[in-house]
């Protein structure tokens, strides 16, 4: 039997409070993230860091002093492992807080997989998150010596699995609406300054194809709102803003359901900001009902979408592949890592 190690793929987030700033200052020390050279990258990462730091150390105090993404993501782990069978041995690789990639991919290089499959857990593909995290993973490779061939998923917007996970979330929330209370749907999405996608980065288009998947999925006519949260700095960010939207539902007196449909696992941005921040937002905008629904987390649909990803990546054989093996991002979209012709490298 062929021994094949899947790697999933997440931000990842501090263990304690006193990991805070450091967890901090590795993010903005990404070249993806602060596009400056170093050494000037590493000293306005240490700024922010230091700068952002009190505020952060708040957000996961409210948790429990630490993030659970990394709890939440192996469990999703442990759950795709079972769905893929004999065979298969799932790890997982944060970005910016341990389990970092070198030390993950010793670990899978002692295990001895005769292949290697990797899998973002962003479904939408951005050269901040999905192109970051292989970047760092082929860092780590070359520096512990992992040799086995290796396939990635590249994105996954309308994955059938993805998307009727979403769905049922989605419809279980409006199964308890109130009759004759008017509601609009939210579909909520970290944000991402404009000046990236301006570069070709395909984020925005693919956030649309998910809500136009989940919109053909859902079966019925209901209000839906594309938006997105988590904007930080100067900068000009991707819009509407979730907050925004918010405040304009409150205006109108129209109840609001908040979907995630980029994080497919609780963390700050749902338990804190969607949960508490925007919920106190929604309350003193005057918006009459507000209920978030919960990421897609270890829903069977979803971790049976990924267990085909992983499959199909696998059978394609080329090192990366999206759905179907075919470019998913439109015209324009310069920061795919398809060529033009849409045909898989």
């Amino acid at each position: 039997m062929s021994r094949v190690a899947v790697v999933l793929f997440n931000l990842g987030g501090p263990d304690s409070l006193e990991a805070v700033e450091p967890f901090l200052y590795n993010l903005f020390s990404d070249k993806a993230i602060v596009a400056l050279p170093n050494p000037v990258r590493a000293l306005v990462a240490r700024l922010i860091a230091r700068r952002r730091g009190k505020v952060a150390r708040h957000i996961y105090a409210r948790m429990g002093n630490a993030s659970p993404i990394v709890a939440n993501t192996e469990t999703q782990a442990k759950a795709l492992e079972q769905a893929l069978g004999p065979g298969f041995r799932c790890f997982i690789a944060m970005r910016y807080w341990p389990p970092l990639s070198e030390a993950v991919a010793a670990a899978v290089k002692a295990w001895r997989p005769e292949e290697v499959a990797l899998l973002p857990l962003y479904p939408q593909f951005s050269s901040t998150t999905t192109a970051s995290s292989l970047s760092a993973w082929r860092r780590a490779t070359a520096k512990v010596g992992l040799a086995a061939p290796t396939r990635a998923v590249c994105c996954y917007p309308a994955e059938p699995g993805f998307i009727a996970a979403l769905a049922a979330r989605l419809a279980a929330a409006l199964a308890e609406w109130p009759a004759g209370t008017p509601v609009r749907v939210l579909l909520s999405a970290h944000g991402l300054p404009q000046r990236i996608v301006a570069r070709g980065d395909p984020y925005q288009a693919q956030i649309e194809a998910t809500a136009a998947a989940l919109r053909e999925r859902l079966g019925r006519e209901v209000e839906t709102v594309v938006c997105y949260q988590s904007r930080v700095g100067p900068l000009r960010w991707l819009e509407p803003a979730t907050d925004a939207e918010i405040r304009r539902a409150g205006a109108t007196g129209v109840g609001l359901i908040v979907l995630p449909i980029a994080f497919v696992s609780e963390h700050s941005e749902t338990l804190v900001e969607l949960d508490l921040d925007y919920g106190t937002v929604a309350r003193e905008a005057g918006v009459p009902r507000y209920v978030r629904a919960p990421t897609v987390g270890c829903d069977p649909a979803f971790i049976a979408g990924l267990a085909s990803l992983v499959r199909g990546a696998l059978a394609r054989g080329v090192a990366l592949a999206p759905p179907g093996g075919q470019r998913l991002c439109p015209f324009g979209s310069a920061l795919c890592p398809f060529p033009a012709g849409g045909v898989a490298r």
